[in-house]
């Protein structure tokens, strides 16, 4: 390891990653000097990035571990579904310290949905005792395409007044009036597709050695997040896993959101059984509706949320021999035990033995707390990246 390969903020990496955490592991990582490495991590120290724990003895001295403290910031995440939003705080673990979900009506626009957001942050704060200054980050996880590189949605089916409003920008400063810690513009504000960052947390929390993992979230809509490599892959511009649109050739008379017949989530999502149970006398409000009636074991929504899984099994046959995953996670409202029934059994029955042999077929792990997870998670890597962990370590330098 050579060069700026030998930073700082590599030998942070090295260290959170667990490949070199003493001082000696350090020096044969990278090849650097005792001096250098001194230095170096006399930098990370200064930033209140590591801590010094002392580790188990083989009969001489102690030899010192070194740690990243998690508790050194804070992230905030929050995850806005159609009819509300849940917001929280969390360290740089990803464990939760207080967290609220609070009513959103989507259609009143980003504005004033992302003011109430901003405006909620203050309160969840103050119950941790932290101050706005200890924030370092914002993850934010919302219900349609994004380009992730300006952090806006892109034709959002669920989020009409949405498409193309400069989100990050709105809530990093909607944040600095409403809450404060610094000047306007200063705070990273990441925005991601729900799915994606469901993927994301739930891969890294319990399969974080599967290399190819595939969640396929089944809600009021139906999306799909893909981790390779332990990355979220989004394709050129976000359009990654947007599974709901594909088309089924037998159902022309379904209309979707976005104009077309046929779509996926028109046929199979959480909206379309809420609109089928609801003409068959049973009043149901969307995906949680369809949730609660599947839970209390209603028969009618057994049945269609059983045939709802078959069809999106017949997509996922595709997209399971493309993709090859480890793992194949099903989230989401509509992920019951006869949703995932139907799934496996046209899953099972059209893909290849060869691509299902050492496929796990699994549920959420983490919950309604997968997509605060996957935020959080999202902001931590972004900003203790080696580049970026170097840029911040020489502003700071920099800083009087």
């Amino acid at each position: 390891m050579t060069g700026n390969q030998a930073s700082a903020g590599h030998l942070l990496r090295l260290i959170r990653s667990g490949e070199a955490t003493t001082r000696g592991e350090l020096q044969h990582a990278t090849g650097l000097s005792r001096s250098t490495v001194g230095h170096r991590l006399d930098q990370l120290f200064k930033a209140g990035w590591l801590r010094a724990a002392t580790g188990t003895s083989t009969g001489g001295r102690p030899s010192t571990r070194l740690e990243f403290d998690v508790s050194h910031a804070v992230v905030l995440a929050a995850d806005l579904e159609p009819r509300h939003a849940r917001s929280a705080v969390l360290d740089l673990a990803g464990n939760v310290l207080a967290e609220h979900t609070a009513p959103i009506v989507l259609e009143e626009g980003p504005e004033v949905v992302l003011d109430q957001l901003a405006r909620g942050f203050g309160p969840l704060l103050a119950k941790t005792g932290t101050g706005p200054g200890k924030v370092c980050g914002i993850g934010l996880s919302v219900a349609g395409p994004v380009d992730f590189e300006i952090g806006q949605v892109v034709q959002p089916p669920l989020m009409p007044r949405w498409d193309r409003f400069p989100i990050a920008e709105h809530l990093g400063a909607a944040f600095e009036t409403h809450v404060g810690g610094g000047a306007a513009g200063t705070l990273p504000v990441l925005v991601d597709n729900d799915a994606n960052l469901m993927a994301y947390g739930e891969q890294r929390h319990s399969f974080p050695d599967c290399k190819a993992f595939l969640l396929v979230k089944a809600s009021t809509g139906i999306g799909a997040g893909v981790v390779i490599g332990g990355r979220i892959y989004r394709g050129i511009d976000g359009g990654a896993g947007d599974i709901g649109h594909i088309r089924l050739h037998d159902r022309h008379d379904a209309l979707c959101g976005c104009g077309s017949y046929g779509c996926l989530g028109a046929v199979a999502g959480g909206g379309a059984l809420a609109d089928e149970l609801t003409a068959q006398g049973l009043p149901t409000d969307s995906g949680p509706g369809v949730r609660e009636h599947l839970a209390a074991g209603q028969p009618d929504a057994v049945r269609l949320a059983r045939q709802a899984g078959q069809r999106v099994g017949e997509v996922l046959v595709t997209v399971v021999t493309l993709l090859n995953p480890g793992v194949l996670m099903i989230s989401g409202d509509l992920a019951s035990t006869p949703f995932v029934t139907g799934v496996r059994e046209l899953l099972y029955q059209r893909a290849m033995p060869r691509t299902t042999a050492h496929l796990q077929v699994v549920t959420s792990t983490l919950g309604d707390r997968a997509g605060l997870a996957g935020a959080a998670a999202m902001v931590v890597e972004h900003l203790y990246a080696p580049d970026r962990a170097d840029a911040r370590l020489a502003h700071a330098g920099e800083t009087p």
